[in-house]
Formats: C-alpha cells, sequence, structure tokens
C-alpha cells in the first residue's frame, strides 16, 4: 500500500495536493515500490534554511530535501520537503509554470527516497533522466 499525506506550511502559496499525490504515487509505482508511507510538505525559504543548517549544515536555503525515514526491501518511509519561494523564483528562470517546477521537485524527492543519489556528475545525470522522464510522463497524462 502506498501512503501519501501532503501538508501545505506556505502562509501564500496553494498547491494541487491530489495532484501532487498522483505524481508521488507515479513515481513509485514506476520504480517498482509497492510499500511507502511519504509525508510531502511545501513550505518557505525561511523554514527550509532552518531545515537543511539544522540536518545537513547547510547555511542557505534549497529547493527540496528528503528525509529517508525507514527503508527496506518491503516499504519506504520519508518526508520530502519542497521550498515553493525557491521553487516560483526557479519556475520563473525557467520559463515554466510553478506547478510544473514543484511537480519536478516532488519527483526529485521521490527518486532520492527509492535510493538516487546526486553526489557525482554520474548520479546526477541517472537521476536527472529518470526525473525528466517521469515529469514528461506525468504532465501529458
Amino acid at each position: 500500500m502506498i501512503k501519501i499525506n501532503v501538508f501545505n506550511d506556505h502562509p501564500q502559496n496553494k498547491i494541487q495536493r491530489n495532484g501532487t499525490i498522483r505524481s508521488a504515487r507515479y513515481v513509485l509505482r514506476s520504480e517498482s515500490v509497492l510499500s511507502a508511507e511519504i509525508n510531502i510538505i511545501f513550505t518557505t525559504d525561511k523554514i527550509m534554511k532552518k531545515l537543511n543548517a539544522a540536518f545537513l549544515n547547510h547555511w542557505y536555503t534549497t529547493d527540496v530535501i528528503s528525509f529517508p525515514l525507514g527503508y527496506d526491501n518491503k516499504k519506504i518511509e520519508g518526508e520530502v520537503y519542497i521550498n515553493l519561494d525557491k521553487a516560483r523564483r526557479q519556475a520563473k528562470e525557467l520559463y515554466v509554470s510553478i506547478k510544473e517546477e514543484y511537480t519536478r521537485l516532488v519527483i526529485h524527492g521521490i527518486l532520492h527516497l527509492s535510493g538516487y543519489k546526486d553526489n557525482t556528475r554520474d548520479e546526477r545525470e541517472r537521476m536527472t533522466t529518470r526525473e525528466n522522464l517521469y515529469l514528461t510522463k506525468i504532465l501529458n497524462r
């Protein structure tokens, strides 16, 4: 069973909860994940900067952070924090909609929870390829 919870901690920007759940489920099923419990939290620059500092020792904001809370061959548990302030800025820079950008970040976070890494160039390329594939399929459904 795949359970996705979506929380909006942003005071101004609202997201499409059902679309977010469908996107996350699509990625998990495509990655052959049959059981997962994941919280997706949409938040602000301020909160993301605090999370980044507290857990990763980075003193700046970022667009997405994934926290695996448990993983075995049977179930993935975790949280994905998405910075809607940064997503809005990135959407403008990339000439895409905010929805497209936060969907890309949801995909990226879910891939991290599924075991993908992006520490090296090869890992980033592999992950970006998957991310782009899923984004295209989700946006064209």
